[in-house]
């Protein structure tokens, strides 16, 4: 399964499961393009290449451990199942574009947003559902 399936799948979640939130994926993300294709999609995003594939235009305050958060939205960055964000003690592993695509969720959070790695399908389905609520209403 590829991230571009994953991709896919959580996009017909999100219109089946949620159909009035507002929502949008980065299709560009993942597939090959030209010098010249790069580097223009580089400049229409603000010069960074680590943009998260998923944006869910839902404001919510969220109770985490207790704790209320107010976000602005949700950004989830996707990735295929088996790949490692963290290593065995915990910290961030050694790849340059998943460190990159860290700072970016990192910005993101600072910002105002909730900001999340997803592996798999069924860990994005369960942050979705965990910050839009479980009853499939927005």
């Amino acid at each position: 399964m590829t991230e571009s399936d994953i991709q896919a799948m959580v996009a017909d979640y999100l219109r089946l499961r949620y159909p009035s939130v507002l929502f949008h994926s980065d299709f560009g993300s993942g597939i090959k393009l030209t010098m010249g294709q790069a580097i223009k999609q580089k400049r229409l995003n603000g010069g960074r290449r680590s943009w998260p594939d998923m944006f869910i235009a839902e404001p919510r305050t969220v109770r985490e451990d207790g704790d209320k958060f107010y976000y602005a939205g949700l950004f989830i960055e996707l990735k295929k199942p088996g790949t490692r964000i963290l290593t065995r003690k915990g910290t961030l592993v050694s790849n340059e574009h998943i460190r990159e695509q860290f700072d970016m969720l990192e910005s993101l959070r600072q910002a105002g947003y909730k900001a999340e790695f997803a592996v798999g399908f069924d860990e994005a389905k369960n942050i979705i559902d965990e910050y839009l609520g479980h009853d499939g209403r927005s």
